[in-house]
């Protein structure tokens, strides 16, 4: 039932566009769109500093992994930088729900959560409801697929 929603999703996010291509520097691993901007704009160390996430600045960014962060302030940046596996979305930023399913399909941003230092994204209100009843079999889940669909262009899945 789960891995049918979240194909009829992944359907919809073609339709719409939102789904991630592979033509892009950042590659397959990482939830960015065609031009190698992550999170939408949205500063990763945001939401440990401020509880919340913060469009980041178009003038201060930082490029890790291929993919182009923005931040709020130099001092965000530099903390990204100084330790990025702190601060980057599990699972390259895709939704956590869908990578516990198995597939590749958009993290929203404003969509998350913080479980045990670590921050996860989901595609939509209701999916992350769901994810919210069994988190940490959700993670679990997710973190076992992830090892297998990682390096798996969205469209193969």
């Amino acid at each position: 039932m789960f891995a049918n929603l979240i194909r009829g999703t992944v359907a919809a996010a073609v339709v719409a566009g939102t789904l991630v291509s592979s033509a892009f520097a950042a590659g397959v691993d990482v939830n960015a769109t065609v031009t190698g901007l992550a999170l939408r704009g949205v500063d990763p160390v945001s939401y440990f500093t401020n509880g919340a996430p913060k469009d980041g600045d178009f003038s201060i960014t930082s490029v890790h992994n291929g993919a182009t962060y923005r931040f709020t302030s130099e001092e965000n940046k530099d903390l990204f930088e100084k330790n990025p596996e702190k601060y980057l979305p599990q699972y390259g930023g895709f939704c956590a729900f869908g990578t516990a399913m198995g597939v590749k399909v958009d993290g929203d941003p404003d969509l998350w959560k913080i479980v045990d230092g670590k921050l996860y994204l989901n595609l939509s209100e209701s999916i992350q409801e769901r994810w919210n009843k069994d988190t940490a079999g959700f993670i679990e889940k997710g973190d076992d697929k992830w090892t297998e669909i990682e390096n798996v262009d969205p469209s193969e899945l």
